[in-house]
């Protein structure tokens, strides 16, 4: 004989079952991506990409949103602090997503735990380049260069945090170099400074800066990947260059607020997956110097793998401030 308890139970499943399926699907509207940077840098060019691979596989328009600040931080608090129904989500990157928890300690706007992590959408190195009118060839010219006048020579970057930033303090640490560091608030204006010769010295990532390089408006000195990229086979790795010890890899990923329903990140980071194992996305992440997430069997991406990559990036690049002394003064 049922009890009492086990009635109202059953009675309360009954109940629940109708809300369930009243649930509205998802997406039910347009869906805001947030980009923490200025337009024209590789998150951008990434985050408008994806949107328009995503838009025909999720049934509504994916919208970029530029929400540009600290390094990235504006837009990542704004995406955690949006409802979360999957129709905010972020353009994480290495400084918002990993750099920027030890570098602002206790300023830092939000923490690991409040955004999930759906998927990785490409990999891309970093390069160090100068202006035309310094007269160096090569990233060893460059550290005579600069060793020569110690303090007199600027690196730029598209913001405090980002790898751009690191990078540069890096290779400053490495070889022993005095440069005065200049943050820009994304990565257009930094490379308009560096074009005109403003700025002596700057680290890019290789989509944003490519074009510059190929047509000759900026010279490159070396990329920091461990293998040279196959969109610049002439360029030399930092090791090559002589500095092994200045290696780093740029991500861009897309996040949501924590509190996402696990059916859409799920949802999400398949689709994310089935766009960038697509022959056009991957072909136009190729020309512009990028790799493919590479997180699963296959070469590609899923929430669970993109969760643990973010968390050991987090622990790579505490590591990195620490030994290279960088703030975000």
């Amino acid at each position: 004989m049922p009890t009492r308890r086990t009635t109202l139970l059953a009675a309360a499943g009954l109940l629940a079952a109708p809300a369930l399926r009243a649930q509205p699907a998802w997406p039910a509207r347009t869906i805001r991506l947030i980009v923490p940077f200025t337009p024209a840098g590789t998150t951008d060019i990434a985050a408008r990409i994806l949107a328009e691979r995503l838009t025909p596989r999720l049934g509504q328009q994916v919208i970029v949103e530029n929400r540009p600040g600290a390094g990235g931080n504006v837009g990542g608090e704004f995406v955690v602090k949006a409802d979360p129904d999957g129709h905010t989500l972020l353009m994480g990157t290495v400084s918002s997503g990993a750099i920027n928890y030890s570098l602002y300690g206790a300023k830092m706007p939000y923490r690991p735990e409040d955004l999930a992590n759906a998927g990785l959408m490409l990999q891309v190195p970093n390069a160090i380049f100068v202006a035309n009118a310094l007269p160096v060839r090569s990233l060893a010219e460059l550290v005579d260069y600069v060793k020569a006048r110690p303090g007199r020579l600027n690196h730029g970057s598209s913001g405090i945090g980002t790898s751009l930033h690191l990078t540069g303090e890096l290779l400053k640490t490495v070889a022993g170099l005095d440069m005065q560091h200049v943050p820009f608030r994304g990565a257009g204006p930094m490379l308009q400074e560096v074009i005109a010769g403003r700025i002596e010295v700057a680290v890019d990532n290789l989509p944003s800066v490519i074009g510059h390089l190929r047509e000759g408006r900026l010279r490159p000195l070396a990329v920091t990947t461990a293998e040279r990229s196959p969109a610049l086979p002439d360029v030399p790795t930092t090791a090559e260059a002589g500095f092994p010890g200045v290696q780093a890899t740029a991500w861009f990923g897309v996040q949501a607020p924590a509190r996402t329903p696990k059916p859409i990140i799920d949802r999400l980071g398949a689709e994310i997956d089935a766009a960038v194992k697509e022959p056009e996305t991957r072909a136009r992440i190729a020309d512009l110097g990028g790799m493919k997430p590479g997180l699963t069997a296959d070469g590609g991406t899923s929430p669970e793998a993109f969760e643990r990559f973010v968390r050991a990036e987090i622990v790579k690049w505490t590591e990195v401030v620490r030994k290279s002394g960088a703030t975000a003064e």
